[in-house]
């Protein structure tokens, strides 16, 4: 028993040296610096200059008085709406084709896939000039199929945001289409062919066999494409900069221009602190119902 408890001694102590790096990393690059962020959200200060002390002001005029604020929270919930319903709609729709065995289906799987590993600022330069008003591809094409029809698909207030989303839709499909894919090969055949037996067609097997079954994977697809939904930020600064007036501003973007461009460092980081919460509000949930299922 001794020898026992002397063992155990030991690997407790190995295990927690093992985790001693891991552990000074995760609490030198992620904690400390949330912590420190609400501290220096609850300052004004420029980032070079003294810090004055103004407590919840940054977020009182950030929920109360900005107007920029308040359209970037619309712009982001847009995009979240837009991400659940159109992003999850065509990836699981690729996932179910490319599940399906016909020639090439390797070929096409890597294909699909293939915008998801593209830098996303290099995704907002190819489609800053698809979008090009005078030689871009879209307006191009309409010339060559005999339509009049021209826009300024990222110049325009009312069209910018969904032309930005589209830009970003082009790239996010590959993870989720992914996800939904391991999840189709993951359901039993034999699930399938009980109910093709009973008399269900393809139409009620996808929506009362299929659909149940990837019930976890829609958890995780769901949960994802919501926080990346919420940190969007690349393709909107390299397609707009939050432009043409705040049309496409976002939570991620405005928090940059307060930080970079305005020099406003307490208040960018009270932005940074309200967007980490609210993903918090996704996160938690998420992580909870993995721990139970597991």
């Amino acid at each position: 028993m001794k020898n026992k408890k002397k063992s155990y001694g030991k690997t407790d102590k190995a295990a927690w040296l093992f985790l001693l790096p891991a552990g000074i990393i995760y609490l030198s690059v992620i904690v400390i610096p949330i912590f420190y962020s609400l501290f220096i959200s609850l300052y004004k200060w420029n980032g070079i200059g003294e810090k004055v002390f103004v407590g919840l002001e940054n977020y009182k005029n950030l929920f109360g008085e900005d107007k920029t604020f308040h359209t970037a929270i619309i712009n982001n919930f847009i995009w979240i709406i837009l991400t659940i319903f159109i992003t999850m709609t065509v990836s699981l729709a690729f996932a179910v084709i490319l599940n399906k065995k016909f020639a090439g289906r390797t070929f096409f799987r890597g294909f699909f896939y293939f915008p998801c590993v593209i830098a996303p600022i290099a995704v907002a330069i190819i489609w800053r000039w698809i979008y090009n008003p005078t030689m871009g591809f879209i307006n191009e094409f309409f010339k060559l199929i005999g339509l009049s029809y021209t826009q300024s698909w990222i110049s325009d207030p009312n069209a910018s945001l969904y032309a930005v989303f589209m830009a970003a839709l082009w790239q996010a499909i590959g993870q989720p289409m992914i996800l939904f894919l391991a999840g189709l090969q993951a359901i039993s055949p034999d699930v399938l062919e009980a109910a093709t037996i009973d008399g269900a067609n393809g139409v009620k097997k996808f929506f009362m066999v299929t659909i149940p079954l990837l019930k976890d994977t829609f958890v995780i697809v769901i949960a994802t494409l919501i926080v990346a939904a919420m940190k969007v930020f690349d393709v909107v600064q390299g397609l707009t900069g939050g432009g043409p007036g705040d049309s496409t501003q976002m939570i991620s973007t405005y928090m940059y221009s307060q930080v970079f461009q305005y020099n406003n460092v307490g208040y960018g980081t009270a932005i940074a602190c309200v967007m980490v919460l609210m993903m918090m509000v996704v996160i938690i949930p998420y992580v909870s119902f993995t721990a139970k299922e597991n």
